[in-house]
């Protein structure tokens, strides 16, 4: 066999969103976009901020030397890193600095960053269900071991579950959240009980676990909802943190790593971040677009565009019949299959030309996932097609 086994054998569980990605793509071909209702993948069609147009203008202007070169350090810019700092100390109270910020690419470069630098060969992660599907991947990629745990019936943290499989093997837990697939943020409380539950099994088995917490939708938020700041709520708190949503900026591949101040291992870990961010051959985040994002720190989508989006689907499914979570957050919904097999509902949606991605991709069967960062018509148009399906389902 010329290529790797273990890659050969993820062929089969590649990414179910891509491939309905991908099957959209066909089908707008055969019958014009506008007959295809593409629900596929979160691939924001909000256009970014102005401002952000006029900083890149500005940015990429400017005469500055070596502006496109290797820089000093693989954190990234010192003055881009010191501006995200001081943001992040608004929100949570504590005292970042420059040197607990490493620039990345993207939350996934994030994340993979982070697993490198903390797992050896059997470590576990534990993950909430459902999950993105992708961080089995990244959490694979270094010997790691992924750990799915259940959630609450409205998909909040059961942090009973969680406590049930922490064991001397235990490296870390990650969430995500606004999440991905329900739109659910957890509440402060929720947070807390997590953190409490961490703090006393770490000082119980005498070890660090980290909480990492995957945010790239942490500013789309809806009703006044308000995501808690893990920093604050945990000392042993990584974020991760993407622009691909606050900006809709996914193909600029920008983000960051946040360590909090005051982490065990503290100087190991940030020395650490720093070397993975080079090893793995990312060797630092996008140099212009770190100059443009560092005049951004205040600036974000317009929000209400997604919550009208949103309001506009729930209404349509909660008319046609459909159940589901409203979300506080992100720009998916999650609602429960009418029938237990997740894949062949889907299948059926496909019949009508709407492309959705099952539960199952998620870890959650029973349930499929709509990416409603769409054209309002998209979600007009569609309404037809998935009334008809639940009701073939009757």
């Amino acid at each position: 066999m010329s290529i790797s086994k273990k890659i050969k054998a993820s062929f089969a569980q590649s990414s179910m969103i891509r491939k309905m990605f991908s099957e959209g793509a066909v089908l707008k071909k055969k019958f014009g976009a506008d007959k295809v209702f593409d629900f596929s993948i979160g691939n924001p069609n909000v256009e970014p901020p102005e401002a952000f147009k006029k900083e890149l203008i500005n940015a990429a202007a400017q005469i500055i030397p070596n502006k496109h070169g290797y820089m000093p350090n693989n954190a990234g810019y010192m003055e881009t890193r010191q501006a995200i700092a001081e943001k992040i100390n608004k929100k949570s109270g504590l005292k970042l600095n420059s040197d607990h910020v490493i620039m990345s690419c993207g939350a996934a470069g994030a994340l993979n960053v982070i697993f490198k630098s903390l797992l050896d060969p059997q470590d576990e992660v534990i993950v909430p269900i459902p999950f993105f599907m992708e961080y089995a991947s990244y959490i694979d990629n270094f010997g790691g071991i992924i750990k799915k745990v259940k959630t609450q019936a409205d998909f909040s943290l059961d942090v009973t579950a969680i406590a049930a499989v922490i064991n001397e093997k235990t490296k870390a837990v990650l969430i995500n959240t606004p999440n991905n697939p329900t739109g659910i943020v957890y509440s402060e409380k929720n947070i807390a009980d997590l953190a409490r539950l961490l703090t006393e099994k770490g000082k119980a088995m005498n070890k660090t676990i980290y909480l990492i917490s995957d945010e790239p939708y942490s500013e789309i938020v809806y009703d006044d909802v308000i995501v808690p700041s893990i920093l604050k709520a945990y000392k042993n708190s990584i974020i991760a943190y993407s622009y691909s949503k606050t900006l809709s900026l996914p193909g600029e591949r920008i983000g960051y790593i946040a360590v909090n101040p005051e982490i065990e291992y503290g100087s190991d870990l940030l020395n650490a971040l720093i070397i993975c961010t080079r090893i793995l051959g990312y060797v630092n985040a996008p140099a212009l677009m770190q100059r443009v994002v560092a005049k951004l720190q205040d600036t974000k989508v317009d929000v209400d565009v997604y919550k009208r989006k949103r309001d506009l689907l729930c209404a349509g499914l909660e008319k046609a019949g459909y159940k589901f979570t409203r979300p506080m957050g992100a720009f998916y919904l999650f609602p429960q299959s009418p029938i237990p097999d997740d894949e062949e509902f889907v299948k059926m949606l496909l019949k009508k030309n709407i492309l959705v991605v099952p539960g199952s991709a998620f870890g959650t069967p029973g349930y499929f996932r709509i990416a409603y960062c769409v054209d309002d018509a998209t979600i007009v148009n569609s309404m037809e097609g998935f009334a008809e399906a639940i009701n073939d389902t009757r």
